[in-house]
């Protein structure tokens, strides 16, 4: 993460009134590893299970017992203008067509959150097309009907992505006060590939080409087209990328589904909840929330390592002393680039069972087994 883009804890305040993130405190950790250790296994025996625990321990402020149930996931929806410049395989109408599909139970989310006991809830955050009818799953936190062409100038105006962010964080407070104790992010969107490489090249100083995927399934041909429009995007959005200022540079090539899944996450820390971080698009939400406030990495699980080919190289770029006592390598290697939520939510079972390790195993003075010690 390049240091130089940052906000003071002043500027925070000012931005977002009332908003604290505590960073997850090394004592918390090392009491976890402590109490993870006596269990009746090896050491270390349960592997990144034990680093799970002793996250969710420290998350919670060493609060017991640790708790992941009820989750819920997010999924975020939104247009985007650059999808006029050809980057997609699939045409905008598909963004709506989803949203649908996902209110009516039939997407690929909707079976994996059912699977695996997460409610789910959709975002509308300014699909093309005006509103959508009332339905029980649906949240309307419209920003617009759809950004504007990011290889034209900005997505966004600063003060709309600002909005988008404190939507999230709203979003986020209210998920806890229903009583929600882990929270997933995912997004839907034709052309969010595009605008999630322009944030990764934008914050992370790394090159379209080397990282722009198909996406929705673009060809060899439209992959390089690609390239050569985020190439475009980052030219014309030069001062506001130059900025320093995340909030500028995320309004400039960002997405309305993407600055409120920052604001999600950055509203989950805020309540000391885990928040679990899809794939290629939330994983380029989570990288500019990250530099809004860096201290959110305590609180962020990443669930899976997208195929897309450029989510390795932007999770190598992030400074690894920002993890919050845990590996930056995602939990699942699965070949999986939908997006929607579907690696969070299958994560999701896994930090369940790092709480419940924590909670219910016996300890070698309780069992009455005797502890060899290296």
């Amino acid at each position: 993460m390049d240091k130089k883009i940052s906000f003071t804890s002043a500027e925070l305040e000012a931005l977002f009134p009332g908003l604290r993130i505590e960073a997850v405190r090394r004592e918390d950790l090392d009491a976890a590893q402590a109490h993870l250790d006596n269990l009746t296994k090896p050491r270390g025996s349960l592997g990144r299970l034990e680093e799970l625990a002793a996250r969710l321990y420290a998350m919670s402020g060493g609060r017991l017992p640790l708790s992941v149930s009820p989750a819920l996931m997010l999924t975020v929806a939104g247009d985007h203008g650059v999808a006029a410049r050809g980057v997609s395989p699939f045409p905008q109408a598909v963004t709506r067509q989803m949203v649908m599909n996902f209110c009516n139970g039939g997407a690929a989310v909707n079976v994996l959150c059912r699977c695996g006991g997460l409610d789910l809830r959709v975002v509308d955050a300014g699909c093309a097309g005006g509103p959508f009818a009332p339905h029980p799953m649906l949240l309307d936190r419209r920003l617009g009907d759809g950004t504007a062409d990011m290889s034209r100038g900005p997505a966004m105006s600063r003060e709309t992505c600002l909005h988008g962010l404190r939507l999230g964080l709203e979003l986020a407070a209210g998920a806890a006060r229903e009583g929600y104790r882990c929270l997933g992010t995912g997004e839907m969107g034709i052309a969010n590939s595009t605008a999630g490489t322009a944030l990764y090249c934008a914050l992370l100083g790394l090159e379209p080409e080397d990282i722009t995927g198909p996406g929705a399934g673009s060809d060899p041909a439209m992959v390089r087209h690609k390239a050569g429009i985020v190439r475009e995007a980052l030219r014309v959005n030069a001062v506001a990328l130059a900025s320093g200022d995340p909030v500028t540079i995320l309004a400039a090539v960002g997405g309305f589904e993407i600055a409120i899944m920052s604001g999600i996450m950055l509203g989950a820390a805020a309540q000391r909840l885990p928040v679990l971080v899809d794939g290629f698009i939330c994983s380029a939400a989570y990288v500019a929330a990250l530099a809004i406030c860096p201290d959110l990495a305590g609180y962020a699980v990443l669930s899976h390592a997208s195929a897309e080919p450029g989510h390795g190289p932007a999770l190598a770029r992030l400074d690894s002393g920002m993890s919050g006592g845990m590996s930056g390598e995602p939990l699942l290697h699965l070949g999986m680039r939908l997006g929607e939520g579907t690696g969070g939510a299958l994560a999701c079972h896994l930090l369940r069972c790092a709480a419940a390790v924590y909670n219910d195993m016996a300890t070698f003075s309780s069992a009455g087994v005797e502890e060899r010690t290296a």
